[in-house]
């Protein structure tokens, strides 16, 4: 899988950073949630497609202004 685009909230802190990632093989797409750093928790969801991936990696962003893009 490769990271398509990736967010993240902000916080460098290890119990407060969160990052959201849409990732795809060029067939399949996914959202992973990573709570607490590379070697916090995570969780990923399965999309049919591009375009719910994009919906739901905003649901899990919510509307907290911190979240920012990282460049790929």
């Amino acid at each position: 899988m490769r990271i398509e685009e990736h967010w993240w909230n902000g916080d460098t802190s290890r119990r407060g950073r969160r990052d959201v990632y849409i990732r795809t093989d060029g067939q399949r797409w996914d959202v992973q949630v990573q709570i607490g750093g590379a070697s916090g928790r995570s969780r990923v969801q399965e999309c049919p497609g591009r375009a719910s991936a994009v919906i739901l990696a905003g649901a899990w962003r919510g509307t907290h202004p911190a979240w920012r893009e990282v460049p790929a």
